[in-house]
């Protein structure tokens, strides 16, 4: 990745020891560049027009303006940069609840480096990242809540077709649109097709919206 594709970065976390661990580790990776550091969501807000972050890295225990809180206002007012969340809650309800609200991402603080980084590329990429943790937070969902998915089909037979339900069914798992595309012998423009077509049906901005949205229904 060259110099004029670098992913910008802000990491939001109030103690200082976790935030400055996670830039200096971020640091050792050329395609990374951490133009913020923020202690709390108020100081992050008011530095994204100026700095222009791709992702923000965020933690949800904040003083003055909380992740949750946070997350919402970054969504409503700059829709283009993308949020991973990095947390100590692993609730289902709570950490489904994020990803409604617009989070691309949700990792535990014990998450590996790798994990990391390799959520932020995918995050770039593909615009969400749904790693070994989320997709036990879906699992769960699925298996707590299965008397919803036979209620909820009826009711897309209305919306969705029977295509873009199994793009959707895709997309919960965490295949890519090009995976999707091979998968399903489509091009990527049409899997992307679907994609959108779904999200306008359902009302949810982004695909980790959709996703939070489908485990919260039964549909995944």
């Amino acid at each position: 990745m060259s110099k004029l594709t670098k992913i910008r970065i802000a990491v939001t976390d109030d103690h200082a020891l976790f935030r400055r661990g996670l830039v200096s580790l971020l640091s050792h990776n050329d395609d990374f560049e951490v133009v913020l550091e923020a202690s709390n969501g108020q100081e992050l807000i008011d530095n994204i027009p100026q700095l222009l972050p791709n992702i923000v890295l965020m933690d949800l225990n904040m003083p003055v303006v909380d992740g949750i809180r946070a997350t919402e206002r970054i969504k409503k007012d700059f829709p283009k940069v993308k949020i991973i969340v990095i947390s100590m809650h692993d609730e289902d309800k709570f950490v489904s609840h994020l990803m409604s609200l617009g989070a691309n991402g949700y990792l535990l603080k014990d998450a590996h480096p790798d994990e990391v980084e390799n959520a932020i590329y995918t995050v770039f990429n593909e615009d969400y990242y749904y790693g070994p943790f989320l997709v036990k937070v879906m699992h769960n969902r699925m298996i707590n809540k299965p008397e919803k998915k036979a209620e909820n089909l009826l009711s897309l037979q209305v919306g969705i077709s029977d295509r873009e339900l199994e793009v959707l069914e895709h997309i919960c798992q965490g295949t890519t649109t090009q995976q999707i595309a091979e998968m399903l012998c489509l091009s990527a423009r049409t899997v992307e097709g679907h994609r959108n077509r779904i999200m306008e049906k359902t009302g949810t901005k982004n695909v980790a919206g959709l996703v939070a949205w489908a485990v919260r229904n039964g549909v995944c």
